[in-house]
C-alpha cells in the first residue's frame, strides 16, 4: 500500500487559492479518496436580491475589492427590484452569442418577454437567459466575459 501523507498539502491548497484568484470563483472544493478540501474566500459584495449568508470563514484567500461593490450598493436604491433582472445562477455571463457579434441588448433596447438578452455559461454549458417581461431596457450592469454570482443583478427592464 502506499504511504498516506500526515500533513495537509499546503502547495496544493496555494494552488486553489491561485485558482480562485485568477478566475474570480469565491469558492473551490476538491475531494480524491478520503480527503477533501474547500477553499473560500469571503466577499464583502452584497447583493439586494440574493439573502446573504452570515456564515464565518476561516481567512479570506483575498481581500475583494470594495470599490466594485460601492456604486452599485449606491445606485441599487433607485431601482424597482421589480423591474432587476438577476442571475439564476453563478457562471460567466456573455452580452452576444458569438466573441465580435453584436449584443443580444443594449441600453435603450426594447425586448419581448422571452427573448434572449444574454448568456450565462455554467460547467461547460450555454444557458440563455430570457426577459422575464416586455420593456425597455433602461441598464445593462455586467460586462460581457465577467463571472456573475447568483441574484447579482444584470439587467434593468421597464
Amino acid at each position: 500500500m502506499a504511504d498516506k501523507k500526515s500533513g495537509i498539502d499546503q502547495a496544493l491548497i496555494r494552488d486553489l487559492a491561485n485558482i480562485l484568484n485568477d478566475t474570480d470563483l469565491t469558492e473551490i472544493e476538491v475531494e480524491q479518496d478520503d480527503l477533501r478540501i474547500r477553499v473560500s474566500r469571503a466577499s464583502n459584495t452584497q447583493y439586494v436580491q440574493a439573502p446573504i449568508a452570515a456564515a464565518p470563514m476561516a481567512q479570506p484567500v483575498a481581500a475583494a475589492p470594495v470599490a466594485v461593490a460601492a456604486p452599485a450598493a449606491a445606485a441599487a436604491p433607485a431601482r424597482n427590484p421589480a423591474n432587476v433582472v438577476s442571475a439564476p445562477m453563478v457562471g460567466t455571463c456573455y452580452m452576444s452569442p458569438a466573441p465580435g457579434a453584436r449584443p443580444f441588448v443594449e441600453v435603450g433596447s426594447t425586448v419581448k418577454e422571452g427573448q434572449t438578452i444574454l448568456i450565462i455559461e455554467a460547467m461547460k454549458t450555454m444557458n440563455q437567459i430570457p426577459a422575464p417581461r416586455s420593456g425597455k431596457v433602461t441598464e445593462v450592469l455586467v460586462e460581457d466575459g465577467r463571472p456573475v454570482e447568483y441574484g447579482e443583478a444584470l439587467v434593468v427592464i421597464e
